[in-house]
């Protein structure tokens, strides 16, 4: 049972859009999170351009503050606000802050109850090294014996390679696998072309009409659809 990270397990802390407009206030641009949130689709449109350009933004550190800065620039000009005076920095340390991120509500006992019925539990996420190290001081760590990282191994979803490795590393074929993420083209279609049975969260409500494989809005969703 393996799961994607961001936007499945974890999340910035209230949200993306709230944590960024807390960003912006402090530094004098009185922004609300909704205006925010009404532009959340410069982040998909980047993450599916670096996907199309095969560009591993995940796999150094130099990588992914550079992908960052550029996508937090692409909201400061979106939103009208100047992106000198260091605020484009700010905006970066306070998204690599670990304390500024939280597991979803859901999250913790649905893992007990998977656990409880023998499922060997594995991540498998696009996320910078310190993912880890997050898990660690959210206190779920020690519920994954896989660990598949890009910013570790290297490669990134949709590689199909980053799912085969979790799989030989958990022991099991990918027909023997599932894997929860929120993403239909990093998660959903690259899990089902290997072989695993794919199941799309989303938590956000943005793909309602999604039929390609099983959809959850909640993580409590997940042991029905599994049959426990």
């Amino acid at each position: 049972m393996f799961f994607d990270a961001g936007e499945t397990l974890v999340h910035p802390h209230p949200s993306f859009p709230d944590l960024l407009a807390a960003v912006l206030r402090r530094e004098g641009h009185p922004v609300a999170a909704a205006a925010v949130r009404e532009r959340a689709g410069i982040v998909f449109e980047r993450f599916r351009r670096a996907a199309e350009a095969n560009e591993r933004w995940t796999t150094s550190p130099e990588r992914s503050r550079a992908f960052w800065l550029g996508v937090y620039e692409a909201f400061l000009e979106d939103l009208g606000i100047p992106g000198g005076d260091g605020v484009v920095e700010r905006i970066y340390e306070t998204f690599t802050d670990l304390a500024n991120y939280r597991l979803f509500e859901d999250v913790p006992p649905v893992l007990e109850r998977l656990a409880a019925a023998g499922l060997v539990l594995g991540v498998i996420s696009n996320f910078e090294e310190w993912l880890e190290r997050l898990l660690e001081e959210l206190g779920v760590r020690e519920r994954f014996s896989v660990l598949v990282v890009s910013g570790l191994e290297g490669i990134e979803k949709p590689d199909p390679r980053i799912f085969l490795l979790a799989a030989e590393r958990a022991g099991v074929s990918p027909q023997e696998s599932v894997y929860v993420g929120d993403d239909p083209g990093f998660d959903v279609g690259p899990a089902a072309g290997v072989g695993m049975r794919p199941i799309l969260i989303d938590r956000r409500g943005r793909f309602p009409g999604f039929t390609q494989a099983p959809r959850i809005t909640t993580m409590a969703e997940l042991p029905g659809v599994l049959g426990l």
